[in-house]
């Protein structure tokens, strides 16, 4: 049975989100898990605490706060309302806000341990040939973490494109603007539709294997050039 219209775009839709979602994590979490990475401070095990939060929290927990806070009530939704944004609520954006909370840890612990991984030595040579923080980060730090941060592209994708509870909470479930595939699955079950789901589950489930796929690949042969 082929893809409703529906399904096209739930799945456009969620390949949007999860893009958007991956660039603006590697952005945000870049300085996070380099500061992570580098301080002394007795704020690193707070701040690397809040930022692994979403992966013991239910996602609905997410959810649920973020919906009050981008409310009309709440501060985020209150202080959008008075620069004439409106609210973010079941709204595309919504979502890309509620994704790069849960994605965070996704992506700031493997840049992180790639950052930690570099160590301080090429850094204080790179200090030695006068280069500036940001010769030193685009031409040692960058390269050097490279795997890190394409494991931390593809695990940031592939959790955006996963995600339920937080999409459904924040987004609701309207079509062509916050109707993602885990959303749309959830509705062809609730409709007992089973052949369009598994279509799409199974879609999923392939999706997801072959993410494993080449993350072991790339671990397996990082490994053997060691």
């Amino acid at each position: 049975m082929p893809l409703s219209k529906s399904d096209l775009d739930a799945i456009l839709l969620t390949l949007e989100l999860a893009s958007l979602t991956t660039v603006l994590l590697l952005i945000i979490g870049t300085p996070i898990a380099l500061w992570l990475a580098r301080t002394d401070s007795w704020l690193k095990r707070p701040v690397g605490a809040v930022v692994a939060l979403p992966l013991v929290l239910p996602p609905t927990v997410i959810g649920f706060y973020l919906l009050v806070s981008m409310g009309p009530n709440g501060f985020f939704g209150q202080l959008t309302q008075s620069l004439g944004l409106g609210t973010f609520t079941f709204t595309f954006t919504g979502l890309v806000i509620g994704s790069i909370f849960y994605s965070l840890p996704f992506v700031v612990q493997p840049l992180q341990n790639a950052f930690e991984a570099i160590g301080r030595g090429p850094l204080e040579a790179a200090a030695t040939l006068r280069a500036n923080p940001w010769d030193s980060f685009f031409s040692v730090v960058l390269p050097l973490a490279r795997p890190g941060f394409i494991t931390a592209a593809i695990l940031s994708f592939a959790h955006t494109v996963g995600e339920f509870g937080v999409v459904l909470m924040i987004g609701g479930n309207i079509p062509g603007k916050t109707q993602v595939v885990s959303v749309q699955i959830y509705n062809h079950v609730e409709t007992m539709n089973y052949a369009q789901a598994h279509w799409l589950a199974g879609g999923m489930v392939a999706f997801s294997f072959i993410v494993l796929l080449t993350l072991y690949s790339g671990r397996s042969s990082r490994m053997r050039a060691l």
